[in-house]
C-alpha cells in the first residue's frame, strides 16, 4: 500500500485519512502475528533454557552437597530437621508421605484407568429369588476427575521436592559462611512480615486454581471424549477417549444429515461476533450522544433527564427482557397496532424471521444499554480539560473538529478498557438473547451426526443463537439429549476466539499505545 507522508495525510479528505488509517491496521495484522509467534518461541526458548539449568543445579547440589543434603533427595525435609530447621523439615516430610499413601490408595488406581476411563459400568443384578439390586460399577466422570487432581498433585509434590533441594543447598551455603539459620518461629513470624505477601495471596490464588483453572483443564480433556447422551455416567454408562472425532465433527462440512454441523457452527460464529460489534458499539456511540445532548449548554432539566434514565436502570433486566419479549409476539399489542396502521400484513411475524430477530435483539440491546453509557460518558466529559475547548475555539475550531480532535481521543482513551470488557462480555451475553428469543427462530439448522461410535447426534440451532446459547442447546437445554463433549469443544473455541478478538482489540486501543499523550 501507499504511505504518505506528513504533509500527504493532511492533505487528504476525512474519508481518504479514515481508508488510510484502516489499511494501516490491516496491513499490521500479519505483522502482529509474526510478532506473536516470534514471542511464543522465545517464550518457549526461555523455558527449555530454564528445565535445563533447573537440572543442572539439581545434579550440583547432590554432587556438592553434604549427607544430609543428598538423603533429602529420597526422604524430603530430612536435611531441615537435622539442621533444626523443624517447621520446614516436617513440612516437607508430611507432603511426601501424603503423597504416598495417596498414589498407594487411589492415586495408581485411578491412572491405570486412564487409557479406557472405565471398564464396566452400573449393573442391575438378579439374584435367584428374583431380587433386583444395583451394583455401583466404574464412573467415568468420577475417574477422569480424579485422574486430573493426581496429575496436579503430582506436579505439586515434584515442584515440592524441587522446594525441598534449594533449601537445602540454601541452608547449607548460609552454614558454611558461619550464618545462622532461621527457626520455625522465624519462619512464621516471616509469614506475617516480610513475606505477608504470599500469605494473603494464597487463598485468592487457590480459589482460581479450583473453581476456575481445574474446571477449564476438566473441559479441554471432556472435549476428547464421547460424553454424552447416550455415554453419560448419571444412567450408569461410561464413557472414553474418541481423539479429534469431536473437532471434526465441529468442523465438518460433510451434509450428513439435513444440515451440516460446521456450516451451522460457521454461522453462529459469524452472527455472534456481528452481534457483538452492534451491540456494543451502538452501545457506545448511542450513550456519547445522549451525554452530550444533555451536558450541552442551554439544556435545562439537566438533573430530570438523567435522573429518568438511571431510573430505567433500577428496574431488573430479567422482568424489561421479558416483557418486550411478550409484547412482540404474534397477537401482542405491538403487531396489532402495525397492523390496524397497514404497516404490516397479517402473517407479520418479529420473532419468526431470522433478520427482523436480529435486528429487533440489538435495537432492545441499545435502548436498555444506553443509560449506562449516559453516567460513564457524562463522568468522563465533566473532566475533559476546558482549557483545551477554549485553546481550540481560538485556533477556529468549530464544534465537530471539537469533537473528533479533543472529546471522541479523551473518550476513547478513558473509557477504552470498558469497550474491551463489553465487547468480551457481549459475546458471552447470555441473557438477552435467551430471555428475548430463546434463540430462535427455531430449526435455522437441524443437525443430524453419525459418530464413529455408533451414536448419533441429533440437535438444532436458533437464528439469534450465540454461541453461549448453543452451549445451553446441546447441554441444560437438552436435558434428554446432552451433548458435553461437543459442548466443551465449542467452549474452547469460544474461549479462542475471545482470546484473540480481545488481544487485538487491546492492542490498538488509545489507553494502551498512547498512555504518555495524556499525562
Amino acid at each position: 500500500m501507499t504511505h504518505y507522508t506528513d504533509l500527504e495525510y493532511l492533505k487528504l479528505s476525512a474519508f481518504g485519512k479514515f481508508s488510510y488509517k484502516f489499511l494501516l491496521f490491516l496491513s499490521a495484522i500479519p505483522l502482529w502475528f509474526k510478532n506473536t509467534g516470534i514471542s511464543i518461541w522465545k517464550a518457549l526458548k526461555k523455558f527449555g533454557v530454564k528445565v535445563r539449568d533447573e537440572a543442572v543445579d539439581i545434579w550440583l547440589t547432590f554432587k556438592e552437597g553434604d549427607w544430609k543434603t543428598r538423603v533429602s533427595y529420597l526422604i524430603m525435609g530430612f536435611g531441615s530437621l537435622l539442621r533444626g530447621q523443624w517447621v520446614r523439615g516436617l513440612l516437607f516430610l508430611f507432603m511426601e508421605v501424603a503423597f504416598i499413601f495417596y498414589m498407594v490408595v487411589a492415586g495408581g488406581y485411578y491412572l491405570s484407568m486412564f487409557g479406557t476411563l472405565g471398564l464396566v459400568g452400573r449393573q442391575t443384578i438378579v439374584d435367584e429369588d428374583g431380587w433386583e439390586y444395583i451394583v455401583e460399577g466404574d464412573n467415568s466422570f468420577k475417574i477422569l476427575l480424579y485422574i486430573l487432581l493426581t496429575l496436579m498433585f503430582i506436579v505439586a509434590f515434584i515442584w515440592t521436592w524441587r522446594l525441598n533441594v534449594k533449601q537445602n543447598k540454601i541452608a547449607q551455603d548460609l552454614l558454611k559462611s558461619g550464618k545462622k539459620l532461621r527457626s520455625g518461629k522465624e519462619d512464621l513470624q516471616s509469614l506475617l512480615d516480610d513475606q505477608f505477601h504470599k500469605t494473603m495471596l494464597a487463598l485468592p490464588l487457590a480459589g482460581i486454581f479450583i473453581f476456575t483453572v481445574l474446571p477449564i483443564v476438566f473441559m479441554i480433556l471432556v472435549a476428547f471424549t464421547n460424553y454424552g447422551a447416550n455415554h453419560d455416567p448419571a444412567s450408569g454408562q461410561l464413557f472414553t477417549w474418541i481423539g479429534w472425532e469431536n473437532f471434526d465433527l465441529l468442523f465438518s462440512m460433510k451434509s450428513t444429515g439435513s444440515s451440516e454441523f460446521g456450516v451451522a457452527f460457521g454461522e453462529i460464529i459469524a452472527w455472534t461476533l456481528m452481534w457483538a460489534f452492534f451491540a456494543t458499539f451502538l452501545n457506545y456511540i448511542c450513550g456519547i450522544f445522549v451525554a452530550l445532548m444533555i451536558n450541552k449548554k442551554g439544556i435545562k432539566f439537566k438533573k430530570i433527564w438523567r435522573g429518568i434514565l438511571v431510573l430505567t436502570i433500577a428496574i431488573p433486566q430479567f422482568i424489561t427482557l421479558l416483557y418486550i419479549s411478550k409484547s412482540f409476539n404474534d397477537n401482542a399489542y405491538v403487531i396489532t397496532f402495525l397492523q390496524k396502521l397497514g404497516w404490516v400484513g397479517p402473517a407479520f411475524s418479529f420473532w419468526k424471521n431470522v433478520w427482523w430477530s436480529r435486528a429487533l435483539v440489538i435495537i432492545i440491546n441499545v435502548w436498555i444499554g444506553i443509560p449506562y453509557l449516559m453516567l460513564i460518558a457524562t463522568g468522563v466529559l465533566m473532566n475533559v480539560p476546558a482549557d483545551l475547548y477554549e485553546s481550540s475555539k481560538i485556533d477556529g475550531a468549530g464544534p465537530v473538529k471539537q469533537f473528533t480532535k479533543i472529546t471522541l481521543p479523551y473518550l476513547l482513551f478513558v473509557t477504552g478498557p470498558y469497550l474491551l470488557t463489553s465487547f468480551t462480555g457481549n459475546l458471552n451475553n447470555f441473557n438477552v438473547i435467551f430471555l428475548l428469543t430463546g434463540g430462535g427462530p427455531e430449526n435455522q439448522h437441524m443437525i443430524t451426526m453419525q459418530m464413529a461410535d455408533g451414536t448419533t447426534i441429533t440437535t438444532q440451532t436458533g437464528g439469534t443463537d450465540l454461541l453461549i446459547t448453543w452451549l445451553y442447546r446441546l447441554t441444560v437445554g437438552s436435558s434428554e439429549q446432552p451433548y458435553y463433549n461437543v459442548a466443551a469443544v465449542i467452549s474452547i473455541m469460544m474461549f479462542l476466539v475471545v482470546a484473540l478478538v480481545s488481544l487485538i482489540v487491546y492492542n490498538i486501543l488509545p489507553s494502551n499505545r498512547g498512555e504518555e499523550d495524556f499525562q
